[in-house]
């Protein structure tokens, strides 16, 4: 099964609004913290899952997804591989519609109990980089557009 497909990767970042971020940490120079800022400024709300800490970018953190009280649009996971098919489980059981799997995070399990759980897998991606890539500022820039290109015109 293809977890990089370009057409699910689009429709999870357009129409997600809250996002659970599991092992967001609270070290800005981490790629969980740098990335949950980045999609807080892009305008979604991030919910912070981490059992450590209080709060994270000024919200309240969780301890699980089962903790977390409202639903979610998607889970995007900052955690070792062998923890995924929980999270995945977890995520199924809260209503999520999309498991994101960040790089090197490859869960063969953990995206099959997903994908049987009816929600949608990326795995092995940025949530941010695809963002910037598809709406952000690379879009601007006219990656994936078509509209800039290696070749020559013909004119």
């Amino acid at each position: 099964m293809n977890y990089q497909d370009p057409f699910t990767i689009q429709a999870i970042i357009n129409r997600a609004k809250r996002i659970a971020i599991v092992g967001l940490s609270p070290n800005e120079l981490r790629a969980s913290y740098f990335v949950g800022y980045y999609l807080r400024r892009h305008g979604y709300e991030v919910v912070p899952v981490n059992p450590r800490e209080e709060s994270i970018l000024g919200v309240r953190s969780y301890p699980s997804l089962a903790d977390v009280p409202e639903p979610v649009d998607v889970v995007d996971v900052f955690r070792a591989p062998d923890a995924v098919p929980e999270i995945a489980r977890e995520a199924v059981a809260a209503g999520a519609g999309a498991l994101w799997l960040q790089y090197g995070v490859i869960s063969p399990q953990g995206a099959q109990i997903a994908v049987e759980g009816g929600l949608d897998v990326v795995m092995d991606r940025c949530m941010k980089v695809e963002h910037a890539r598809y709406l952000g500022r690379m879009h601007w820039l006219g990656f994936n557009t078509g509209e800039i290109t290696s070749s020559r015109s013909h004119g």
